[in-house]
């Protein structure tokens, strides 16, 4: 009995367990009682446990509020923007329906719930910093009978020389911003509020961007565009004085808006390939090491415009985007929060990528449109860059939760 009671911790090594495990060898073979073992003993020669993953994709942004979400939240890694057209006969009554609807929905979805009638709602749980934002295009604020109270601005851009315009990316009567740092979560997104509008409207083009993975970069590093360049260096800062008076609207039913801008700018990487480092620096006015502008040592150094090299060249040339992106009128300032695209090249090309110029500022006529009109003049960078895609919407503000977005308007 005693022999039996040690047998575990004496020399023999001999024990019950291990009795038993030379049967199921004999009867199973080696490789399945090796199997058992561990699983008898699990702490004895087995790995060690991993460390917990860090989760991120319960990070939620508040829908409600006096501006809509997706402007001044940080920007997450993906985002699809979609514009809808209005089917005939939908009037102001269906509108106000619709956008009931469509609010209800995106609160639900951007907060980790299941959209009402989500018939999947296992997939609605990860928010992962989801935001929907809604913009208005000038038929949606013509049937909801704005009438004189439409903004000036809110109609398509002048026509510019670098202009190459496909009609399958212009317009639209509402705009669905939908972005999240998981593609799986605006995907089922964008689905949900797309079976909310199908009785509605219809979909006029779906446009999707992308910028390096949630967690890949430092918060607050300026986005790099594919060719390379830092994009966005000189931006507005949510919450200054200066954000607030060039971004947000203050009147009417736009009070607490903006408006948008959205541009599918095709770059052709094929032939930016062969230019040398010197002259792509030389295009920009920056160094695409750092960002830092060709007169500085880094990003957000102040350029010199007035200096020379040594045989009285500027040493940021004229033709130089950064200059011809600057004025001295700092009221022709925007708000950009912009992204990658890269579509399926065609032909003998090897990419079709690009840019999806976002901006948002209170009146595009006054802010947007100088801007470009210098852009359009000299730029240097439209040797390698094509605008293919247009369109202008009205951003409502945001809204209680006894109310949705539009309501100023509609209501």
């Amino acid at each position: 009995m005693a022999d039996d009671q040690n047998s575990g911790s004496g020399r023999s090594g001999l024990s019950r367990r291990r009795l038993l495990l030379g049967g199921v060898v004999a009867g199973l073979g080696a490789a399945t009682a090796i199997g058992a073992d561990l699983a008898l003993n699990p702490g004895a020669d087995g790995p060690a446990p991993e460390p917990a993953a860090s989760v991120n994709g319960s990070a939620t942004v508040p829908f409600y509020g006096v501006h809509q979400a997706g402007i001044t939240t940080a920007p997450q890694a993906h985002a699809t923007f979609i514009a809808l057209d209005l089917q005939h006969g939908v009037d102001r009554d269906a509108l106000q329906r619709m956008m009931r609807i469509l609010s209800d929905d995106a609160a639900r979805l951007t907060q980790g719930r299941a959209a009402l009638a989500d018939s999947e709602p296992e997939l609605g749980t990860v928010p992962a910093r989801l935001t929907v934002t809604f913009g208005f295009g000038p038929e949606f604020v013509a049937r909801a009978g704005a009438g004189d109270t439409r903004p000036g601005w809110l109609r398509p851009l002048p026509a510019f020389t670098i202009d190459r315009l496909d009609p399958v990316w212009n317009d639209g009567d509402l705009l669905l911003q939908i972005a999240a740092d998981d593609a799986f979560t605006v995907a089922h997104a964008a689905r949900m509020l797309l079976k909310d509008s199908r009785s509605f409207a219809t979909v006029r083009w779906t446009q999707t961007g992308f910028r390096r993975a949630h967690g890949s970069e430092k918060p607050g590093t300026t986005m790099r565009n594919l060719f390379g360049q830092v994009d966005g260096t000189v931006n507005l800062t949510p919450g200054t004085a200066d954000f607030d008076r060039l971004v947000w609207n203050e009147r009417g039913w736009l009070a607490g808006g903006s408006g948008l801008v959205i541009r599918r700018i095709r770059m052709d990487l094929d032939k930016w390939d062969r230019l040398d480092r010197g002259g792509r620096e030389q295009s920009v006015g920056r160094t695409l090491a750092t960002g830092a502008p060709l007169t500085g040592t880094s990003e957000h150094d102040e350029p010199d415009f007035a200096a020379t090299t040594s045989i009285g060249f500027p040493v940021i040339p004229e033709f130089s985007h950064i200059r011809r992106a600057r004025s001295e009128n700092t009221d022709e300032r925007i708000f950009r929060r912009g992204y990658n695209y890269d579509a399926a090249p065609t032909g003998g090309e090897i990419s079709n990528s690009g840019l999806l110029f976002v901006s948002y500022q209170a009146d595009v006529d006054r802010q947007f449109v100088p801007v470009q009109r210098r852009l359009d003049e000299l730029d240097l960078l439209n040797e390698w860059t094509t605008p293919i895609g247009s369109a202008v919407f009205a951003i409502p503000p945001g809204c209680r939760e006894s109310g949705f977005v539009g309501d100023t308007l509609l209501s």
